[in-house]
């Protein structure tokens, strides 16, 4: 499963860093993923926080950037 680390910024203006996996593709593809279902008004993507799962909602999400090593976790 390739997965990768995203650093999301909220509309409240506090950012986390996760973890997105996805089954199958390229990172580019992958992220092309991320970018379409965020889009969407009602999107949603499980992500990783650490150990813990996240539900990340299109409505509360301002911008997201791809961590080019990973973030810390």
């Amino acid at each position: 499963m390739e997965g990768i680390v995203l650093r999301v910024r909220l509309v409240s203006g506090d950012s986390l860093d996760v973890t997105y996996e996805h089954d199958s593709g390229s990172e580019s593809e992958i992220i092309d993923h991320v970018v379409s279902t965020l889009a969407d008004a009602s999107g949603l993507l499980r992500c990783r926080h650490g150990g813990r799962l996240l539900v990340l909602y299109a409505r509360g999400v301002a911008a997201v950037e791809v961590a080019p090593r990973g973030a810390v976790l």
